[in-house]
């Protein structure tokens, strides 16, 4: 098949998943009472009319290629985002008169787009999701994914914030498709897992588990746009006297004031919880494969990485059986993910529920609702993976204490048979 019919079909798939969207909105989720925090983020489509269906019609659309906005935020000490690959977006103001028009504010204050009816068609939403921290006990704010395709060709330079944006990116969506851009994202969790940003507890599980391992997705911009104002420049004017604890003054000496730049460079990867909502857009779309976006979520230090594997096999491959019996039989009931894992809710109950790390409910373009693959996938996962660190760290503890029994037994034996030759 040639490129351009394997283009021309692929403008065609998306053609049809926009048209979808519009006609199926996803439902409204409430946050629960902790929270009333709301975000919005804005999934920008393009092509380098008044309705979809007539853009699509359009000569220069059939023979274009279809892209995606994305953003590196800039890189602020203490953010817990800091410096990560994201949609454009942000909380919702009281102001705002719902969620899309935050993401619409959101878009316009950072990346400078205007999402306006005259410059492009707001498309539809993705599925919400309630994001969590510390392995879904402490609830952050609902996130609001919104989709919106720009009908111009000759989009207006972008104006970055410096204090939200470093970079922007138009990405193809042909190459988050692309099996050979899947990669992998090592993250420090033992701050999540401690429930502290420091600390003894803290430092004990980071040398003990290492890094947490998630999958990802290497992005290949075909435009990227720099900011190079840097949002500390008047960072002195604000800057507090030393402190007088001489500890203190030590821990400071090793940490930089404010986080220098990422190198433009760097490579751009997709991960985490907006890797979840692209993952669930790109569901949508032939040939439907959004599992093969990652694999499950495990740990660096290899013998760490070993157990859980086992202590998680007869899950996967029950849950492998799960996927294969519910892709015959139709759409499987909808879970919540809590956090880092996921139960199942009553009719009445259920919402989209994520972690800092984890990916959302999607839905496919198949003629019904359904909860992805993904969502599928992970649910109970991480209960299985906290029993296997914790059979991990057993078996450290263990084998520690074998050594040094070992060690001690070669050490006293000598001295006990040079006592019993003494009294004989």
């Amino acid at each position: 098949m040639s490129d351009a019919r394997i283009q021309s079909d692929s403008i065609n798939h998306l053609h049809k998943t926009l048209v979808w969207l519009k006609k199926n909105p996803c439902p409204y989720v409430a946050g629960p009472e902790s929270t009333k925090k709301r975000a919005s983020v804005a999934l920008i489509a393009a092509e380098p009319a008044d309705s979809i269906d007539s853009f699509f019609a359009q000569d220069w659309v059939k023979h274009g290629q279809a892209e995606i906005l994305f953003i590196k935020r800039a890189a602020r000490k203490g953010d817990r985002w800091t410096s990560h690959v994201a949609l454009p977006g942000g909380r919702r103001d009281p102001q705002d008169k719902d969620d899309q028009h935050a993401a619409i504010r959101e878009a316009v204050e950072e990346v400078g787009i205007d999402l306006s009816h005259r410059n492009c068609i707001a498309v539809g939403n993705l599925p919400q999701r309630l994001v969590t921290t510390s392995w879904g006990r402490v609830p952050l704010m609902v996130l609001c994914p919104y989709v919106f395709l720009v009908t111009r060709h000759d989009i207006p330079p972008l104006r970055l914030q410096p204090t939200e944006v470093a970079s922007t990116h138009w990405v193809p969506i042909g190459s988050l498709l692309d099996p050979g851009q899947r990669t992998v994202h090592t993250e420090d969790v033992s701050n999540r897992l401690a429930n502290q940003e420091t600390g003894i507890k803290k430092w004990a599980l980071a040398g003990m588990l290492g890094k947490m391992e998630f999958s990802a997705i290497q992005l290949l911009p075909t435009e990227s746009l720099y900011c190079h104002e840097s949002p500390t420049d008047d960072s002195s004017r604000h800057k507090s006297a030393p402190p007088r604890n001489v500890i203190k003054r030590l821990v400071n000496l090793t940490q930089s004031p404010t986080l220098p730049a990422p190198p433009q460079n760097q490579p751009l990867i997709l991960w985490g919880l907006t890797l979840g909502v692209v993952a669930d857009f790109l569901d949508l779309l032939p040939p439907h494969n959004a599992l093969e976006l990652w694999t499950y979520p495990t740990f660096t230090m290899p013998d760490v990485r070993l157990v859980i594997w086992l202590a998680t096999y007869n899950f996967r491959e029950n849950k492998r059986l799960q996927l294969e019996s519910e892709i015959r039989s139709g759409p499987p009931a909808a879970a919540v993910e809590e956090g880092l894992d996921a139960v199942s809710l009553p009719d009445d109950e259920r919402c989209n529920e994520v972690g800092m790390g984890g990916l959302s409910s999607g839905r496919s373009l198949r003629g019904y609702s359904f909860e992805s693959a993904v969502g599928t996938m992970l649910e109970g996962y991480y209960a299985c993976m906290r029993k296997g660190v914790t059979y991990a760290l057993a078996c450290r503890l263990f084998g520690m204490a074998t050594i040094v029994a070992l060690l001690w037994s070669r050490r006293s034996l000598p001295m006990t048979l040079a006592r019993l030759v003494r009294r004989r």
